[in-house]
C-alpha cells in the first residue's frame, strides 16, 4: 500500500524555523516529481513547491520563495520542507502529495501553527 506520513509541525514563533518530514511507503520517492501543498484555517489548498523526480531541482510559490526549502533524502525515501523566517500567515496543516494527489492529499497532514 502506498502511503505518505507528515510529521515535524508544530506551533512555533514568527520569524522561526521549522522542518517537516513526509515518510514515503510502497513507493519510491525521487521516481516521481513531489509537491507540498498547505490548507490554511478556511481557505482552500494552496501549492507551495515541489521537486523534480531523480533531481534536486525545485520550484516554489511566490508566497514561500526564498523562505522554503524542499529536499528529498532517497535512502530514507523521505521529502523535506524546510521553513524558515516563519509568518503567521503561513499557518496551515501541511501535507507532501505526488503530481496525482496534489488536489486530494492521502495524508493526515502535519499542522504548522505560527504565532507569538
Amino acid at each position: 500500500e502506498e502511503q505518505l506520513v507528515e510529521s515535524g509541525g508544530g506551533l512555533v514563533q514568527p520569524g522561526g524555523s521549522l522542518r517537516l518530514s513526509c515518510e514515503a511507503s510502497g513507493f519510491t520517492l525521487w521516481r516521481f516529481d513531489m509537491n507540498w501543498v498547505r490548507q490554511a484555517p478556511g481557505k482552500g489548498l494552496e501549492w507551495i513547491g515541489k521537486i523534480y523526480k531523480g533531481d534536486t531541482a525545485t520550484s516554489y510559490a511566490a508566497s514561500v520563495q526564498g523562505r522554503f526549502t524542499i529536499s528529498r533524502d532517497n535512502y530514507k525515501n523521505t521529502l523535506y520542507l524546510q521553513m524558515s523566517n516563519l509568518k503567521t500567515e503561513d499557518t496551515a496543516v501541511y501535507y507532501c502529495a505526488t503530481d496525482h494527489d496534489t488536489g486530494a492529499p492521502r495524508g493526515q497532514g502535519t499542522q504548522v501553527t505560527v504565532s507569538s
